[in-house]
């Protein structure tokens, strides 16, 4: 249990404490009240009489009292806390908190933000400079900080659909370390290890000494999906944890593309089991139709397995010209085949005798067919073939013994006439081996096995194309394989036999891992019927780029900017990078996971160390306590004295009616501080939280507003931007702005700023749904909002469509934006203070959008102020308008300008005082009262 205790925010002013005695002299000093006399004479004679028996000092009891009440002041000024987080408050140096933000921190993350919240707002409150550093992030020098920027910085993490190496920032915490000898380290661990990393944290305490507390769960909750196998009977999952707390059972969910669920497994963790395997047993049918499956009730990236191509099952049929030898079945190419897809796919072979054993397994339903000592087709099966390709699926033909070159056009090369042979005429010496597999063919990424030995084989025409149809080769790069793309299938060549006849191939494992690689090429029949070919895309390009990407709490969003391509075999985790998804294009996509086949979530290592519980109990602030007693206190002394100067024998009967109400009063407010202090707990979670100070400053008197994008060099730039603009306004206009704001739209209440100015930064992911959800909302409410792309420069230069744009347009998206146009000249925003022809920045090149206003039929066209019902919410531009009004301390400009004439700045800051009088009085501005001034005004 962790022991109570006391603390305080403010502990400084518990140094008034020491002037206690000094109040008690100057109480014990000062006389009692004065005896107020009443005529006539008698009675002040009598009251003269009765002075010897007044006490000559103030009762000792009242002293006492007034001395309590001093001291209750002062520790109500310090700020006392019950209960304080004690590991940010004990130490002077600085404080660097880490916090875990994987995939793993997801179902947890609402309590780890608590508690490395409240180790920063104590640590701040004790005085001491805080640094704050997320595991996910790439390492970097560590810099303490303020607690207020560090909060912000907190509130800005998200977990990451990645998993992370602790490791990477063992180097950054040790010069930290180094710079500051009295720092300390808090980690706030989820408790889980995927990268082998299980140990960083005892490395760290034994670097940092005792000055290192990690806080991390008793049992960590995260749980992880991995490995999927589409076995003959059902769909195995297996579902991994960290810890083996007993028992446990849950179900998982199966979707297909469209979210539609098809089967649901059920799996049950053993006792001291960190292993499960979930089972989807359904039809094969269904089974190739998931693309999804994840764990309802835990939302994090590892419990969503994607399912593409490698997933499905396919339908293997195996035609073969050979004849029946019922002495060595077992030697038979058809065996090997067999043998190597049986585990991997639906393999099928028709009874021997069938007329048209290729036209039967077709009809059967097969995606990849396999030909075996099979000559040229030719009439109806031959036709039927190359639609079957054209159409998706996979053709795989090996060389004959008895056929060396089909004359039927499905091979992707040319043959000779004669084979390669050991001893004749075109043959080595000794058998070759394997030597490398084409980087953007099907194989890339195998291992290159040594044990395999070719002996004999068929040769490829030496065509000019016939490297980039070479998907493995031998050691002197005579074709091994090779394979070419025809519509949406593949033709496939290997140039030995199925069987041993030829090389040792059949027999190790690479010819498994081929088979299944160019099975895993062909479409299921659902894929064949729905998909359709895209013009001029090539369906064998080495990299494919991400389609739709999850996040780290396993919900599907669009691509982040910094989302980078990966090779079509990619087969390892998901990276900040590369991010769990589908990769490709919507008819073959390949999918990328948080984990593969060889993934274990281990335990973090915590043997040794100072260890916290995660969840903390928030501290107890006795402020409003205090007061409370302190009020009562003060209601106690007032009446004591009265007494004491007998003025209470004095009053009234309607007196003592105003006193009692005024008690009352007294009382009520007394609660409702009481009241305020207890609604200064943290809220349930169903509830909204309390606004801010900001908030409150912000509803009393009007300033601009920028959002936070997280890139610290950009936000700094806004601020200074509309900071210079505010002082323009306050010297310029009658509008005097208070201190410009940052918010994060996700989380801030965006109801006091009429004008909210938000640039674009090249590289960063676009804004959550809630948080693209509340500024649709605030424009359809009334307000403004500048999207500054800051990127006419480059857009001059030729990049129409620049980083910046594309994350404006992925923003926009979910946005209800109205139709825009080009500034008119004629537009109200260029009248409603200063008359201006445009809108410059630090560019003046970039264009200016606007809503589209629609004019009445009946309207005159020359008219110099445009009528609107409502002020635009939405203004775009890429003049970078905040570098331009950017000042120092001193109220110099921050930036140059481009071309920088001199009266470049001047016009962008009349026109910053335009867009804001427009945002807060655009209707008026747009009266048709003020035309004939207008008028007149241009007329001069």
């Amino acid at each position: 249990m962790q022991a109570l205790s006391l603390g305080f925010t403010v502990p400084w002013v518990l140094a008034a404490l020491a002037a206690l005695p000094v109040l008690y002299w100057l109480l014990k000093m000062t006389p009692p009240p004065p005896v107020r006399a009443v005529l006539p004479t008698l009675a002040i004679v009598r009251d003269m009489e009765r002075k010897e028996e007044t006490p000559a000092h103030t009762p000792w009891w009242l002293l006492l009292l007034r001395l309590l009440i001093a001291t209750l002041i002062i520790l109500a000024m310090a700020g006392p806390l019950w209960n304080p987080d004690p590991e940010s408050r004990t130490g002077r140096g600085p404080l660097l908190v880490i916090i875990d933000n994987s995939w793993s921190a997801a179902p947890q993350w609402k309590v780890m933000t608590e508690r490395a919240q409240s180790l920063l707002e104590t640590a701040g409150a004790a005085g001491r400079p805080v640094a704050l550093k997320a595991s996910a992030e790439e390492p970097s020098e560590i810099m303490p900080t303020t607690s207020v920027r560090a909060i912000d910085q907190l509130r800005s993490l998200r977990p990451q659909p990645h998993s992370v190496d602790r490791k990477r920032h063992e180097a950054s915490v040790s010069v930290f370390l180094e710079r500051n000898a009295e720092g300390a380290v808090a980690w706030v661990s989820d408790g889980v290890s995927v990268l082998d990393d299980a140990d960083i944290l005892q490395k760290l305490s034994r670097m940092t000494g005792d000055s290192m507390t990690v806080f991390a769960p008793d049992a960590p909750a995260s749980l992880a999906l991995s490995a999927p196998r589409n076995l003959p009977d059902a769909m195995t999952v297996r579902v991994l944890r960290a810890s083996d707390a007993g028992p446990a059972a849950g179900a998982l969910r199966a979707l297909d593309a469209r979210g539609r669920p098809l089967a649901e497994g059920r799996f049950l963790f053993e006792a001291s089991s960190r292993s499960a395997t979930a089972r989807f047993e359904v039809p094969l049918e269904i089974r190739n139709e998931m693309t999804r499956i994840d764990l309802p009730g835990q939302a994090s990236a590892g419990t969503v397995s994607l399912l593409d191509g490698r997933n499905k099952r396919r339908r293997v049929g195996i035609v073969t010209g050979e004849s029946p030898d019922n002495a060595q079945p077992l030697l038979a190419p058809s065996y090997f085949i067999l043998r190597a897809l049986g585990p991997l796919a639906d393999v099928r072979e028709v009874p021997r005798g069938t007329p048209d054993p290729v036209a039967r397994l077709l009809d059967d339903g097969a995606t990849v067919l396999v030909l075996t000592d099979v000559g040229s087709l030719a009439g109806a099966t031959l036709e039927r073939v190359r639609t079957f390709v054209d159409n998706g699926g996979v053709l795989i033909r090996f060389a004959s013994r008895r056929v060396s070159a089909p004359t039927d056009g499905l091979l992707p090369v040319r043959l000779r006439r004669s084979e390669r042979v050991m001893g004749g005429a075109l043959s080595w010496d000794t058998p070759k081996k394997l030597a490398s597999f084409a980087e953007n063919g099907p194989f890339g990424g195998m291992r290159i096995p040594g044990d395999v030995a070719v002996t004999q084989q068929v040769l490829a025409e030496p065509d000019a194309g016939l490297a980039e149809k070479t998907w493995a080769a031998l050691e002197d790069g005579t074709p091994l394989i090779t394979g070419e793309r025809r519509g949406k299938g593949v033709v496939a060549l290997v140039h030995v036999t199925a069987d041993t006849s030829w090389s040792s191939l059949p027999l190790s494992g690479t010819f498994v891992e081929a088979l299944s690689r160019l099975s895993n090429l062909a479409m299921s029949s659902g894929e064949q019927s729905d998909a359709t070919a895209k013009d001029g895309q090539k369906q064998d390009e080495a990299l494919l780029a991400p389609v739709a990407t999850l996040d780290g709490y396993g919900v599907f969003q669009k691509p982040s900017a910094e989302a980078e391509s990966v090779a079509r075999n990619y087969a390892g985790l998901a990276t900040t990078r590369n991010p769990p998804g589908f990769y490709g294009n919507a008819e073959a996509p390949l999918a990328v996971n948080v984990t593969t086949a060889e993934t274990a979530l281990v335990p973090v290592q915590l043997q040794g160390l100072a260890v916290r519980p995660l969840a903390s109990r928030p501290p107890l602030d006795l402020r409003p306590y205090l007061l409370l007693i302190i009020v009562l206190l003060f209601m106690v002394d007032a009446v004591v004295s009265l007494v004491l100067s007998g003025g209470l024998t004095m009053l009234t009967r309607r007196s003592r009616a105003v006193a009692a109400g005024a008690t009352l009063i007294a009382f009520t407010l007394a609660g409702g501080l009481v009241s305020e202090g207890m609604a200064q707990t943290p809220p349930p979670t169903d509830r909204l939280p309390s606004f801010r100070a900001d908030d409150i400053e912000s509803a009393l008197g009007a300033r601009l507003a920028y959002i936070i994008t997280g890139d610290r060099t950009v936000d700094e730039i806004s601020r200074q931007g509309l900071q210079g603009l505010s002082r323009a306004l306050a010297t310029r206009t009658a509008f005097d702005p208070g201190e410009p704001i940052g918010i994060d739209p996700s989380r801030d209440e965006m109801a006091f700023y009429p004008l909210l100015y938000w640039p674009m930064v090249a590289g960063r992911a676009a804004p959550s749904e809630v948080a693209i959800r509340r500024i649709d909302t605030y424009m359809k409410n009334g307000g403004t909002v500048i999207f500054d792309t800051r990127d006419a420069l480059n857009t001059v230069s030729g990049n129409s469509v620049t980083p910046e744009t594309q994350l404006m347009r992925r923003i926009l998206a979910g946005i209800d934006v109205p139709d825009l146009e080009p500034l008119p000249r004629d537009h109200v925003i260029t009248k409603t203070f200063y008359i201006l022809d445009g809108f410059v920045g630090r560019y003046a090149s970039g264009r200016v959008w606007i809503e589209v206003l629609q004019r009445n039929q009946d309207q005159d066209r020359t008219r110099p102020a445009q009528a609107g019902d409502r002020v635009s919410p939405i203004i775009i531009t890429g003049n970078d308008l905040a570098a331009a009004w950017a000042v120092d301390r001193m109220g110099q400009p921050r930036f140059p300008l481009v071309p920088g004439d001199g009266r470049q700045r001047e016009m962008a800051l009349r026109g910053g005082i335009n867009i804001v009088m427009y945002a807060m009085t655009g209707n008026y501005k747009a009266d048709q009262v003020h035309v004939p001034a207008l008028l007149e005004r241009l007329g001069q």
